[in-house]
């Protein structure tokens, strides 16, 4: 499939969707007017690429239950992850601090940090600081429940980093991401305590088991899931490729997609539960990955779609993801929005969920408005920042459809018009000097040195 016809199919979507100008017929809600606070789920994929889902022109992987979703929520074209990365992305959804701001920046340290030995190469883990704010906090504070499952990322054994130092009530799963390689683990952590496996279970079923529990002890709520998902992260291993063991595929393409399959089976498994229990129009869910495509399956899956590169890089392949946001009732059904927002805003906007106030120093902004079907001009104006010290301290900034990469730490900005050019492909930086030196200028004030990884000047 060439652009033209991914941005087709991107625009037709699932039969019945509608751009998001049209929302102005749809009746406006106020943030003040919520009767309770509402549930909230966010389920986070690993590596998913933008393209891996049918709802999103995925051609040969099944994804009814996501599509579902999609149907009956509202579908994001223009949706960014905190970084092209796994640690820092999180630290961003957690802590609603961009990569300029963020203490996570990167999955291992360059100076500092905890040192692990006992888990392959020596690494240098980042935990979360005790001044670190998180999302969970901010809701534990609002009254609610708060659990967490799947991959962590941000904070070590015996650190202030850990799950249920930062807000969550319940824990259960991966601390550090290079153990979560594996779906067969030796132990997984339980809160504070490890839970012995012996590499005897599928850890993405037992995450699974564990969300269904949360939400059925939990159901009067109100209540904050984040189901952290490893899927479809490598390594690959399943224990089944139905319903792809009979194509003319490599086996790891069988298992990648089974396993985005198994992943839609358990988002179909929690729409049902919420039914089930009638809580749905009390639950809001959002879904999404990480980062970018871990591989791109070119001439296959095409997992990125036309955008360039996938990731660990700051092009459009790395950094922007699927995202639908579903709450029956509220949340206009069956729309497709290319509002841009990005994992600094999940925090602001779980905090006006709960009519609370987020961190005075967060760098996103609620995203309630849109998601209620009313317009924010504001998302256009506004600047959005990624730095990642991988691959030569990369940079990037987006403006309106102006997008500004730097490939490598001290050498001049790209500049795409992503309203023309969504594969990056034609660089304007010197047709566009203005806007590159305005650009320029905001990303000097928009970080701040960290301490874990320096600059290269």
């Amino acid at each position: 499939m060439d652009r033209r016809d991914f941005l087709k199919n991107m625009a037709a979507g699932i039969a019945g969707l509608t751009i998001s100008k049209a929302l102005g017929n749809i009746p406006s809600h106020k943030e003040g007017e919520m009767k309770e606070k509402p549930n909230i789920i966010f389920i986070l994929a690993d590596d998913l690429g933008y393209r891996d889902l049918g709802c999103y022109g995925q051609e040969r992987i099944k994804t009814p239950n996501i599509d579902r979703m999609a149907e009956e929520g509202l579908r994001f074209s223009q949706c960014y992850t905190g970084s092209p990365i796994c640690a820092p992305s999180r630290c961003v959804l957690m802590t609603g601090k961009h990569t300029g701001h963020a203490t996570v920046r990167d999955n291992f340290a360059k100076v500092g940090g905890v040192l692990i030995l006992d888990n392959g190469p020596p690494q240098r883990r980042v935990p979360l600081k005790p001044e670190d704010i998180t999302v969970a906090q901010v809701l534990k504070k609002a009254g609610y429940a708060t659990g967490i499952t799947g991959k962590w990322g941000l904070g070590e054994p015996g650190t202030e980093g850990v799950p249920n130092r930062k807000g969550f009530d319940e824990w259960f799963g991966y601390l550090n991401q290079r153990r979560a390689h594996t779906y067969y683990p030796p132990f997984l952590w339980r809160n504070e305590e490890k839970v012995i496996l012996n590499g005897k279970r599928y850890s993405h079923d037992l995450f699974t088991d564990f969300a269904l529990d949360f939400i059925r002890t939990h159901k009067d709520g109100p209540f904050f899931l984040y189901l952290a998902y490893t899927l479809p992260h490598p390594k690959y291993e399943i224990p089944s490729v139905e319903p792809y063991a009979d194509e003319p595929w490599p086996e790891e393409a069988k298992v990648y997609a089974a396993m985005v399959t198994r992943l839609d089976g358990d988002v179909g498994r929690i729409l049902n539960l919420l039914k089930e229990l009638d809580i749905d129009e009390r639950t809001i869910l959002f879904f999404c990955s990480d980062n970018g495509a871990g591989r791109r399956w070119e001439g296959l899956f095409d997992s990125s779609g036309p955008l360039r590169g996938g990731k660990g890089e700051v092009y459009e392949g790395g950094i922007r993801t699927p995202m639908i946001v579903r709450w029956k009732g509220r949340v206009p059904a069956g729309t497709l929005s290319d509002a841009v927002w990005y994992f600094a805003d999940f925090l602001p906007t779980a905090a006006d969920l709960a009519g609370v106030e987020p961190p005075a120093d967060v760098d996103g902004i609620s995203l309630l408005p849109t998601l209620l079907g009313r317009d924010q001009p504001e998302l256009r104006e506004r600047f959005l920042y990624w730095e990642f010290p991988g691959h030569g301290y990369q940079q990037a900034a987006r403006v309106g459809d102006w997008k500004a990469v730097r490939p490598k730490w001290g050498e001049p900005l790209e500049l795409y018009d992503l309203s023309k050019d969504i594969s990056e492909r034609n660089n304007l930086a010197e047709r566009y000097p203005e806007v590159v030196e305005r650009i320029e200028e905001y990303m000097k004030g928009a970080r701040v040195n960290s301490e874990y990884w320096p600059t290269p000047d």
